[in-house]
Formats: C-alpha cells, sequence, structure tokens
C-alpha cells in the first residue's frame, strides 16, 4: 500500500509538531478512560521529554495531523509488569528523575484521525514504530495492547477474547490482528494495566448511568465491569490489556 501521502518523523526531528500531539480529538473513546490519574500526571511530560520515541504523522498536502503512535522506555527488569499501561508510565518517570533511559521500550498510545481509518495507516506507523526502536538500540518493542473490540465482549476474559480467531487464523480483533500481522505475538495478560476510581457522581457525569446499587455495573466502552460500592461512594474500573512482544 502506498503512503507517499503522508510524512511520519520523530518529534525530536520536528519538535515543532510538538502541538499537533493534542489534535487527535476521537469521539469513540469513552469519557472516562481519559481520567486514569496516572497517565494524566505523567504521559504529556514523558512525551516531552523523550520526543525521539513518538511518531507523528501528517499529510503532505495540508499538514494535517493523520496519526501518531507513542513509545516510551523503561526497564522491564526481565519480567512484563502485570501493570501493564500504568507501570509504564510509573518506571519511565523513575528513571528520567534519575537521568537514565531504560533498556526496554514499550508502545502505549496508537491513534488513526477517524476519517483516515480502514487505509492500513495503523499497520504502516506500527511497522515504522519498530524500525524506530531498533534504530535506538532496543532489541525488543513491547505493547501492553489494549483490543478495539473487547468492549463488545465484556463478559469475556481477555485471555480467552486473544485466542479467538477468524476462519484463516489470524486474530478475531482488527488491533490484535494488526500487532501480529506486523510480527507481534501475544505474551501475557497485564491484568490491572490501568485503573480509574472516582466518586459516584463523577461516574455518573461521565457515563449517564444511577451507579445507584452494588456490584459491577456495564459501561459503554469498557473491557469489563466498573465495581460500584454506594456505601462508601466509590466506584472503580480495572482494565486488563494484553502485552504483546515484538522481537525485531
Amino acid at each position: 500500500m502506498d503512503f507517499a501521502w503522508l510524512e511520519v518523523t520523530t518529534l525530536a526531528e520536528r519538535p515543532d509538531r510538538m502541538p499537533l500531539t493534542a489534535a487527535f480529538d476521537d469521539p469513540t473513546v469513552a469519557p472516562f478512560l481519559y481520567q486514569d490519574p496516572v497517565s494524566a500526571a505523567l504521559f504529556a511530560e514523558l512525551v516531552e521529554r523523550h520526543p525521539q520515541y513518538t511518531l507523528l504523522a501528517v499529510e503532505r498536502d495540508g499538514g494535517r495531523a493523520a496519526a501518531m503512535v507513542c513509545t516510551l522506555p523503561f526497564a522491564a527488569g526481565g519480567t512484563l509488569p502485570p501493570g501493564g499501561y500504568d507501570a509504564v508510565l510509573l518506571a519511565a518517570a523513575a528513571d528520567t528523575l534519575a537521568g537514565r533511559t531504560g533498556a526496554d521500550v514499550s508502545a502505549l498510545f496508537a491513534t488513526v484521525r477517524p476519517d483516515l481509518r480502514g487505509r492500513g495507516v495503523s499497520g504502516h506507523l506500527l511497522g515504522l514504530a519498530r524500525r524506530n526502536a531498533a534504530r535506538l538500540g532496543h532489541p525488543a518493542l513491547f505493547a501492553p495492547v489494549r483490543p478495539t473490540r473487547k468492549h463488545l465482549h465484556p463478559q469475556l476474559s481477555l485471555e480467552r477474547y486473544v485466542a479467538r480467531r477468524r476462519p484463516d487464523g489470524t486474530a478475531e480483533d482488527p488491533w490484535l490482528r494488526v500487532h501480529e500481522r506486523a510480527g507481534g505475538r501475544f505474551v501475557a495478560v497485564a491484568p490491572h494495566s490501568m485503573t480509574i476510581t472516582a466518586d459516584l457522581a463523577r461516574w455518573r457525569e461521565w457515563t449517564g448511568l444511577p451507579f445507584d446499587r452494588p456490584g459491577p455495573v456495564a459501561v459503554s466502552g469498557a473491557l469489563g465491569p466498573v465495581l460500584c460500592d454506594p456505601e462508601r461512594d466509590v466506584a472503580t474500573y480495572v482494565e486488563a490489556n494484553a502485552w504483546y512482544r515484538h522481537d525485531l
């Protein structure tokens, strides 16, 4: 597929494009997913501190932001953390504060402008992210992958969902399929990759649901239930992601 209409650079190569990282408004993302406190506190700052790890694609005709893949260096310590996304951010922040760069690298965020989806852009950017990680000296690219259609099957465990296959043997989930076609392989579940806890008023604001009964609540866009505790006026969402490894 021809992607000559895209120009892809790292933010280190084009620091003037840093403002474009905020140009990806995705109406399909549930509002509560932006409320992970670890991500809110660390993600943007770490992207700025490690600009050579983020790839930004713009349209050559007009310079409009088209897609982005953010990766970050971290130290896995020989074992992929069960904390997944949040754990990578915390490890990357600790390394940054100590003035060192982790030996490992993880893809954390990928997005394609909604009107450009279905054209192979995500796979193209993932391939370039693999090359960029290799260029930076990493032997593998890891990713705590959030399957794009798992929210349609919240009752399934992530292990069972990852195992779902199409007749041709490829992953049923489109984003898992992109990773596998690029050379990634599933290695483990990150059972608490992201945790969001808030009072019930905020959950009602985010979801439009009453949150007035104890127990699991099915929320649109969630990969599993949100646990509601009216007595303590709190609800918690713990999301599992699928660790993939791309040997470079």
